[in-house]
Parts: structure tokens; C-alpha cells; sequence
């Protein structure tokens, strides 16, 4: 099992990080220690002072692929859910001026939190889904799939040319404007068309 994610997937979010708009899919890797399942708490890591949440729609693949055409994309996955991809933002930064890899600040045990998956149907379009985060009961992020510069099948086409799809991967489909610290004691909820699939404390 492993996590694909994608960056830079929201034009709001590329610009509020003073990033690039990219012409191709933007991903990297989190190992299955990352994971952080339903309704655990995340434990503020002692190696940053500024961790920062990253809502996202999640897909849970359910059919093993290699170079998987856009347009078949769809009959690999039948469950969704919102993620958190929780990120040191700190050691990011240094990361990135140093011209290094950041997967510290990414990939550490307990950064791909994922809430309750729901199954897919045909009044559930994926492509023009709404989701918002609430921090502490304020609503911090506010996304919508249709904004989304590469859509779920066009991930999934072009991640499968590099990386074969197994049963089980979760692929993190990038966040929307509205990214932000937290702190310990506060509660984070994720909702997706209006219902709560995602409950985080952090500790």
C-alpha cells in the first residue's frame, strides 16, 4: 500500500504559496507509516514549530493498474473520502531553499490522516464535489473538485505510467486555498457534501 499525492492542484493554492501553476501533475510519495487512520489523534511532531493542515479529497484504489488510459480511469476506484496532508511547513521551507527533497516534512508517521470512506454513486459526481474543513468549528477551507487544474481520472492515468496502482492505495488529489498552523488542542472536521467523513484531534 502506498499514498500518491498531488501539489499545486488548486490555482488558489499554488498562488497563496507563490508557487507555479504546473502543466503536468505535480506528485510525490508518503510511506504507509504515514497513514493516520479514522478518528486518531495527530501528536504535534517535535521537530516543527509551524505544522500546517492540507485538506483533500482522498480515492481509495480498488483495482491493480499500469498505464491506465484516462478515459478507464473511473473503474478504478468506487470510494472517496477527505484527507488531511499535514505538513511542516518550517522544514519545508528550509528544504526547498537548501534545493533538497522534503519528504520530512511530508512524510513523517501520522501526516496522511483519512476519515470515513463513502462509496461512490451515480448522484455523486466527482468532478464537481464540495468540501470544507473546520478548524475548532470555523470553516478554513472551502473546496470544490471542478476547480481542480488535473481532475481524478487524469491523475490516475498519469501516475499509473510511472508507478503501478495496487488494491489499497490511497492518492491524495491536492488542496484548496485556505492552508494553515494548528495547534495542540485544537479539533479538525472534514466534511464532503455536507456530511462529516473526517475527525482529527491534534494532541
Amino acid at each position: 500500500m502506498k499514498i500518491i499525492c498531488i501539489g499545486r492542484n488548486y490555482a488558489d493554492h499554488a498562488k497563496e504559496l507563490k508557487n507555479d501553476l504546473p502543466t503536468e501533475p505535480v506528485i510525490f510519495m508518503k510511506p504507509k507509516s504515514a497513514l493516520l487512520l479514522p478518528e486518531k489523534p495527530i501528536y504535534y511532531p517535535e521537530f516543527t514549530k509551524d505544522l500546517h493542515f492540507e485538506c483533500e479529497v482522498v480515492v481509495k484504489i480498488d483495482k491493480n493498474g499500469t498505464h491506465v488510459q484516462e478515459k478507464f480511469a473511473n473503474k478504478y476506484y468506487s470510494e472517496i473520502t477527505l484527507g488531511i496532508d499535514f505538513t511542516a511547513r518550517d522544514i519545508q521551507r528550509e528544504q526547498q531553499k537548501k534545493g533538497l527533497p522534503w519528504e520530512i516534512a511530508k512524510a513523517f508517521n501520522g501526516s496522511a490522516a483519512v476519515g470515513n470512506f463513502v462509496p461512490l454513486s451515480d448522484t455523486l459526481n466527482i468532478d464537481d464535489l464540495d468540501f470544507q474543513l473546520k478548524l475548532n468549528d470555523s470553516v478554513v477551507q472551502d473546496g470544490h473538485t471542478r476547480d481542480m487544474i488535473f481532475n481524478i481520472d487524469k491523475i490516475i492515468a498519469y501516475a499509473s505510467q510511472f508507478f503501478t496502482l495496487n488494491i489499497g492505495d490511497l492518492i491524495f488529489t491536492g488542496t484548496p486555498a485556505g492552508v494553515g498552523p494548528v495547534k495542540i488542542g485544537d479539533k479538525l472536521e472534514g466534511y464532503l457534501q455536507g456530511n462529516k467523513v473526517l475527525d482529527v484531534d491534534v494532541k
